[in-house]
């Protein structure tokens, strides 16, 4: 066994600059499988994946609840004890409304298709960083796993929660790296909670003409959700002092900005209301029957989740609305520390590679490394850009894409190059 970090990096580096058509290739197959959630089948994507690992040499083995969201799991050990690394990846992507994104054709420097950002960029990057670290194992200490889930899109109730729930001493580790969206240069420690839950109006309905006859719930869901926005959105959250102070350090501020637009690196203190869908009625001369708005709050690290979930029964009530909680949605922020070892070596890979700082930043939307972090498990994020995520023009840059499976493959094999 040679412990030589730096030589294995750099030629497992030039093997993916040899392999770069075929890297992009297979990305490009990988984002034509209509994995939508919802529904959620994710089954052809999971048997493109393990077709991967077959050719790997790879053992594997498929589990889940649900038949249509199967989870995949595959572990390998090098020769002498050392630490456990754990990758994870979703394989289940947004709804489209262009279909033209399930070409995933080259445009330019780019591959526009759905999940190229969110998240088959990443989810490949881990996979071909499990299979091409693998015939090196001698090499390093250790063990890897690699997690490749269903369901993240509609809260992981099928996914990873579900391997928790039911593998949980396999997939835990000692730390997991993950490919979300992030963007590069920077250092994703902490990420904000989520309260996700439905307010609903009834009333008799009527003709419009005749509004003394009937309550209106779209009128009523529409003020209730006025109320929201003005007791909570933006409101500056109360965060711990030390996690302000780092993400108010004037690197972590330009970073923030730069990779997710402007006033991103506020927004990370900042409560955050969303009403994402609305629906009531069938024609404008009726007083509808009712009405449903679903609403998405972001909270920072802190206890103002608690505290905003405790006073959305009396608001309910405040509007004559039942109120729904989302629990498979609905859950706390969640950190790790940014200074940890891993949180290095990803500084310093990233230093390495791209000449570039990564200053900690906190993520504004949720990822799976929530699961790892709740138990104490350091879990950091390696992915491509987030700011076209979930739109028309959904893309990954094919250079930054490439930098992600090489900044994966190098933090994995920094990780495994300690005994245990």
């Amino acid at each position: 066994m040679t412990a030589d970090p730096a030589a294995l990096k750099s030629l497992l580096c030039r093997h993916i600059d040899a392999r770069r058509d075929d890297v992009v290739a297979l990305l490009q197959d990988f984002l034509r499988i209509r994995s939508v959630n919802p529904p959620g089948d994710t089954r052809e994507a999971a048997d493109f994946v393990r077709g991967i690992l077959d050719r790997f040499g790879l053992e594997h083995r498929t589990v889940g609840a649900r038949e249509d969201m199967p989870n995949i799991l595959s572990c390998w050990h090098a020769p002498v004890v050392g630490r456990h690394l754990v990758l994870n990846g979703h394989m289940d992507v947004f709804p489209v409304s262009d279909d033209r994104l399930w070409a995933a054709e080259i445009e330019g420097d780019r591959i526009v298709a759905r999940g190229a950002s969110d998240m088959k960029t990443g989810t490949l990057a881990s996979i071909l960083t499990y299979g091409l670290l693998y015939p090196y194992r001698d090499r390093l200490f250790g063990k890897m796993t690699l997690t490749v889930v269903s369901d993240e899109q509609s809260g992981g109730r099928y996914g990873t929660k579900f391997l928790f729930e039911n593998h949980e001493e396999a997939i835990s580790g000692d730390c997991c790296l993950n490919g979300e969206p992030s963007g590069l240069g920077n250092l994703r420690f902490l990420e904000k909670g989520t309260l996700r839950f439905s307010l609903t109006a009834k009333g008799p309905g009527g003709h419009g003409g005749y509004p003394h006859r009937a309550n209106n719930p779209i009128q009523q869901i529409v003020a209730a959700t006025q109320a929201l926005y003005d007791r909570y959105h933006l409101k500056r959250a109360e965060m711990p002092e030390e996690l302000v102070a780092v993400l108010r350090e004037p690197a972590s501020i330009a970073a923030a900005d730069a990779l997710l637009g402007r006033g991103a690196a506020d927004n990370a203190l900042r409560i955050t209301v969303n009403a994402g869908l609305i629906q009531g009625g069938r024609k404008a001369t009726q007083i509808p029957t009712e009405a449903v708005v679903h609403i998405d709050i972001r909270v920072p690290y802190g206890p103002d989740l608690d505290r905003v979930r405790g006073e959305l029964p009396a608001l309910a009530a405040e509007f004559d609305c039942a109120l729904v909680i989302n629990e498979d949605h609905s859950y706390p922020a969640s950190g790790t520390e940014p200074d940890g070892e891993m949180g290095l070596i990803l500084q310093a890979n990233t230093r390495a590679l791209l000449g570039v700082d990564a200053p900690p930043v906190c993520s504004l939307g949720g990822t799976d490394t929530r699961y790892w972090r709740w138990r104490g498990i350091p879990a950091f994020i390696i992915g491509p850009s987030p700011l076209s995520m979930g739109t028309d023009d959904e893309h990954v840059i094919i250079d930054e894409a490439i930098a992600v499976l090489k900044l994966q493959v190098m933090c994995a094999v920094d990780y495994l190059s300690v005994p245990g």
